[in-house]
């Protein structure tokens, strides 16, 4: 089982950007997929991005297509996510997990295996 710890989340104004941190512990990414959610208040938790570890592909939610950047950093044993161009709806807790199944969708929150405890990013308008 992996560990997963983000960091990174604060409050920004509209149009402001901010990079967002996972830290693995317990093992290497090895073969795993890293996605990232987010949940505003109220909203069932969504997909944002998602990155293959070892080829290095990259998902993306429509919401964020051309505003974010997931990225990895295979010496650091991070996965980054940077957020340009914010928006007072991208205003949620921001988790990171992780997917061993690659039978399973990238896209659905049940699939993934390991959960960070979340990061705050609050946009002001």
């Amino acid at each position: 089982q992996v560990q997963l710890v983000e960091s990174g989340g604060a409050l920004v104004q509209a149009g402001g950007s901010l990079r967002l941190s996972c830290v693995a512990s317990g093992r290497t990414f090895g073969s795993y997929r890293i996605g990232w959610f987010r949940q505003a208040p109220g909203k069932e938790r969504e997909f944002v991005a998602a990155i293959s570890w070892d080829s290095g592909r990259e998902y993306y939610a429509d919401a964020v297509k051309g505003r974010f950047t997931i990225s990895r950093d295979s010496a650091k044993n991070t996965v980054y996510l940077q957020m340009n161009s914010l928006k007072p709806e991208d205003t949620a807790v921001y988790y990171c997990a992780a997917l061993s199944n690659w039978g399973r969708s990238i896209y659905i929150a049940s699939s993934y295996d390991s959960w960070g405890q979340g990061t705050q990013v609050t946009v002001s308008a």
